[in-house]
């Protein structure tokens, strides 16, 4: 998938099937599918909808699921949204590490920041980076959505910063929270506003910025 197609490449088809912080023994029964499908349906409304918007009925029945079987797989609704934050988080991470790991070490980060600011990203809200479509709630969720939120942000940052010959150093990881940061608000600023020019021209700047001594 290519950022210049209608697909956004940072959008993942099929999750892997397990990451760092979810590691499984055994392939998934009946429950774990359906579990699974809650908060896949849970990660997608949470970005298109924000986290106030997002209703436990209107996920379950996208994951075709009636509402009455929420509680036999999460304790809370906050419960659900951490889950949704963490995998909204995963998906997108792995992705990018994807496109990085396709370029040359000359370009990954440049392709890795190509495909983060492509219109494809700013048009596909529900698949696309949490972080921007989230970031601004973020202080007012319950602590353990702030937690999952938070560790794939740390995660995030990391990823840019491997892609630096001294990604094990201070300047390393301090020029990739910058990326990181210009980015994320790049993407926020381009969706905020309702000019095709000025949003364009938003994403264009940071890019330009962000990869003129790497292309």
């Amino acid at each position: 998938m290519t950022a210049r197609g209608g697909t956004f490449p940072l959008a993942l088809s099929n999750r892997p099937a397990y990451d760092d912080h979810h590691m499984r023994r055994t392939a998934p029964g009946r429950k774990e599918e359906t579990h699974e499908r809650i908060v896949a349906a849970a990660a997608r409304a949470i970005r298109r909808s924000g986290y106030n918007g997002t209703g436990v009925a209107d996920i379950m029945k996208d994951a075709g699921l009636t509402h009455g079987g929420f509680y036999a797989h999460f304790d809370s609704r906050e419960a659900m949204l951490a889950e949704a934050a963490d995998r909204a988080g995963a998906d997108a991470i792995a992705a990018s590490a994807r496109i990085a790991g396709s370029a040359s070490p000359r370009r990954a980060l440049s392709e890795l920041v190509r495909a983060y600011l492509s219109k494809a990203h700013a048009d596909d809200l529900e698949n696309g980076c949490p972080v921007a479509a989230l970031g601004s709630e973020m202080p007012r969720q319950a602590p353990e959505v702030r937690r999952a939120a938070t560790r794939r942000i740390k995660e995030m940052v990391d990823l840019v910063a491997r892609q630096s010959p001294d990604w094990d150093s201070r300047r390393a990881h301090e020029r990739a929270l910058v990326t990181t940061a210009t980015m994320v608000g790049a993407l926020i600023l381009s969706r905020a506003v309702d000019d095709t020019k000025l949003s364009d021209a938003i994403r264009e700047a940071a890019l330009k910025r962000l990869v003129r001594d790497r292309v």
